[in-house]
């Protein structure tokens, strides 16, 4: 009987192999997902929407290696400069926003002014 940890990673192998046909690279692909998972947070960043005046967008390092979070705020400004959040490029752009913040081991928290659907991230 596998252990439910067994059997997760015994389902992302399968998953995996399927995806990409061979068995090295989803070997890589099980290994850096696992790895990913294991990795501690390297930073915090909250983006508050400031209304509908430019700029519509505050991007606050709560915590976080300077260096890295000054980078990462020049990226989501760029990402959202002048988009408000009911545009329909905001939601696309939000998920680069948060694949970015997933890459780089950033957590980021959302302040729309609003409640959102559970949804939404």
């Amino acid at each position: 009987v596998l252990r439910p940890s067994e059997l997760y990673k015994t389902l992302l192998f399968v998953a995996a192999v399927r995806r990409s046909k061979t068995h090295q690279s989803a070997m890589k692909e099980i290994m850096s997902d696992t790895m990913e998972e294991q990795l501690p947070a390297q930073g915090h960043a909250k983006i508050v929407y400031n209304g509908p005046v430019a700029p519509h967008w505050d991007i606050r390092a709560i915590s976080g290696d300077g260096a890295l979070m000054d980078g990462f705020r020049e990226r989501v400004h760029a990402r959202l400069l002048l988009l408000p959040p009911h545009d329909p490029q905001f939601r696309r752009n939000r998920e680069r926003v948060n694949r970015d913040g997933e890459r780089e081991r950033i957590y980021i928290e959302w302040d729309l002014g609003y409640e959102e659907d559970s949804d939404a991230s």
